[in-house]
């Protein structure tokens, strides 16, 4: 007979996820089939904590008996004299046990699973462990219960570490996205307001010059039109030719309209300046101070930059435009940021509008829609809290309710490729919320239409500003 053994608790050792039932407290014990049950009885003794013993014969194995099965049927009547004197085999012989072997490279959760699939009156009994070498050894079932225990522990604990990794990942993710939008936004709007700040003064050069102009060229007509009118109270009997001159150029048409002429090329140099004054106002947006300006002339200045887009090339429909306006007080905001966010919503609501067209013209009830003229409604109030609160709304298509929740993400378009980027709301949600300390809502009914709600300060805050 052989016994050795190491007796360290499952608890006590260093355990990993990975472990396998090579690194568990393992018994080595071996008694001679041929010896008498009297003396494994006495080595049970000698062996308290003993789960089982393997037996052999001629150093090869022949089977295992465990502590509990033996002194269960040892102290049955007739049981212990019929068999404490005769050769152990006997008894293994008699009791036709089910023994489990498992190899020792399994994992300790693998060995687990399959000794708890055994039959209930043999799922305590002792396991054995097959070695590489071809030879045996004891595991206790409860050492195994342990160290399965031990690693579930592990396995949470690494569990909510991955977890807490993984919210620190996702938070770090979507911080570097929303700084990459805002980087690629910037840079966009930045190039963007450079580009239509240098268009205006290009623009506005010439205008000016061709306006200062036309002042004068409006006083001299007038004189040379009086001169003209003076030679026909002194010389009203011209010579022929004077006659056919007059006659040829229609001189009294010419009179009237060649003033009306000057006047309608005035009007339309002051709607230039009027638009590059637009220009230069939406241009604003590399600007990174703080300035208290009219909110209602930022919106204005929108609308005109967005002037053709409000007419639909294919039917020729216009966009009709109620501006609400109420009496609020200048806004401490930045003003070239505001404005995009401005540009973003009214650009949205046009192609909403425009999309709700085609979509009816290729339906069947497509004689009802015509009823529904296009429309965008804007409404400034300031409350009592003295928040401003910005409505822009549009009776479009609508946004399904599915959608609704993911409008604001960086990146999230329902347009098609090439005609969005997912960028716009995302820009001015953090424009508004981070930017302003303010609130950006959205409220929208199928088939009805998209109301966008901004709501910002009079005076922000700035220890409050991200």
């Amino acid at each position: 007979m052989l016994a050795i053994h190491s007796m360290t608790n499952a608890n006590n050792l260093n355990l990993r996820l990975e472990s396998t039932l090579q690194e568990l407290p393992l018994w080595s014990v071996y008694f001679d089939a041929n010896s008498p049950a009297n003396d494994l009885n006495k080595l049970f003794k000698q062996e308290p904590l003993l789960p089982g013993i393997i037996l052999v014969k001629n150093h090869n194995y022949v089977g295992m008996i465990s502590r509990q099965r033996f002194f269960e049927h040892m102290s049955r009547p007739y049981s212990f004299p019929l068999f404490s004197k005769r050769p152990v085999i006997n008894l293994i012989n008699f009791l036709q046990a089910d023994v489990c072997v498992i190899s020792e490279d399994t994992l300790i959760v693998e060995a687990n699973k399959v000794a708890l699939q055994r039959e209930p009156q043999f799922v305590y009994e002792p396991i054995l462990i097959e070695t590489q070498l071809g030879t045996y050894k004891l595991l206790d079932f409860h050492q195994l219960l342990l160290a399965h225990s031990q690693i579930h522990i592990l396995t949470l604990a690494q569990l909510e570490q991955v977890e807490e990794q993984s919210k620190i990942a996702k938070k770090g993710f979507r911080n570097l996205k929303n700084n990459y939008t805002r980087l690629i936004q910037n840079e966009k709007m930045a190039a963007l307001g450079q580009l239509v700040a240098g268009i205006a003064h290009e623009i506005n050069n010439p205008v000016n010059f061709i306006a200062g102009n036309l002042v004068y060229a409006i006083n001299y007509t007038q004189d040379l039109l009086e001169l003209v009118s003076l030679y026909q109270y002194h010389y009203p009997t011209p010579v022929a030719e004077i006659k056919a001159a007059i006659a040829e150029i229609e001189l009294d048409f010419l009179t009237t309209d060649f003033l009306n002429l000057l006047n309608s090329m005035k009007f339309g140099t002051e709607r230039i300046q009027e638009i590059v004054l637009s220009l230069r106002n939406f241009s604003r947006l590399d600007e990174s101070e703080k300035k208290i300006v009219d909110i209602h002339e930022g919106i204005d200045s929108t609308l005109i930059i967005l002037q053709s887009r409000l007419i639909n090339q294919q039917t020729g429909q216009k966009i009709t435009v109620d501006k609400q306006y109420g009496n609020i007080p200048p806004v401490e905001c930045y003003a070239g940021l505001i404005n995009q966010v401005f540009m973003n919503i009214l650009a949205n609501a046009i192609d909403a509008i425009f999309e709700s067209d085609d979509e009816s013209s290729l339906s069947s009830e497509s004689a009802s829609s015509t009823l529904k003229l296009p429309l965008i409604r804007i409404q400034t109030e300031v409350t009592d809290n003295q928040q401003v609160v910005i409505r822009i709304a549009d009776n479009g298509m609508g946004i399904p309710k599915d959608i609704q929740k993911r409008l604001f993400d960086p990146f999230f378009t329902t347009k098609p490729v090439g005609k969005g980027t997912g960028l716009g709301l995302s820009i001015s949600y953090q424009i508004v919320v981070e930017k302003h300390c303010g609130q950006l809502q959205c409220i929208s009914t199928a088939k009805e239409g998209t109301e966008f709600i901004i709501t910002i300060p009079v005076q922000i805050n700035s220890s409050q500003v991200s």
